[in-house]
């Protein structure tokens, strides 16, 4: 994360801190810079860095969690950065972040126990987070839909509303037969 931290008498100048740091440790840290604590908070996915950014000292960051969704996902731990496209046809990325920083040479084929190591990672992630709402409403509906008749091609496929009392979202395909 590009920053720059200027505190005369708090934060040593002329310090270029080389370790990885990520957007969501600026709540805690600065909390924490103004005396707080998040003890009592929901569990947060960032961290206190302000020995980091005042005295130089090593990042507590080993890895980053760009994103973690049902269809992708984008895991960093120390030098490596994987991108995981699952849908079909699935794409694994896996770039050097210390040696390739513009990410132009995928080597994951050339690291296949460092892509795993990663997609554990971000299985695991995947495993603990709270499920998309959207995601669980598009999918009841495609279930539904699904279990629809097929519409032949010399039939007219058209939407209907729901009836009363079903769940709102996307309509449940119908087909009228033309004989």
């Amino acid at each position: 994360m590009p920053a720059l931290v200027n505190w005369p008498g708090h934060v040593r100048g002329g310090t270029t801190v080389e370790g990885v740091l990520h957007v969501v440790d600026m709540y805690p840290t600065l909390i924490a810079v103004a005396g707080g604590s998040t003890a009592k908070s929901k569990p947060l996915d960032g961290m206190n860095v302000w020995p980091t950014l005042s005295e130089g000292r090593p990042s507590p960051r080993t890895e980053v969690v760009y994103n973690i969704e049902a269809f992708r996902a984008g895991v960093r731990q120390g030098d490596w950065k994987l991108i995981w496209r699952a849908p079909l046809p699935s794409v694994l990325e896996l770039y050097d972040i210390t040696h390739d920083p513009s990410e132009k040479s995928n080597v994951a084929a050339q690291h296949p126990d460092t892509v795993a190591t990663l997609q554990k990672r971000a299985n695991e992630l995947a495993g603990v987070m709270a499920k998309s709402p959207l995601l669980q409403l598009e999918f009841q509906a495609v279930t539904k839909r699904l279990a629809a008749p097929p519409a032949l091609p010399d039939e007219e496929f058209q939407f209907a509303q729901e009836p009363e009392g079903e769940p709102s979202g996307p309509s449940t395909p119908k087909t009228k037969r033309t004989e």
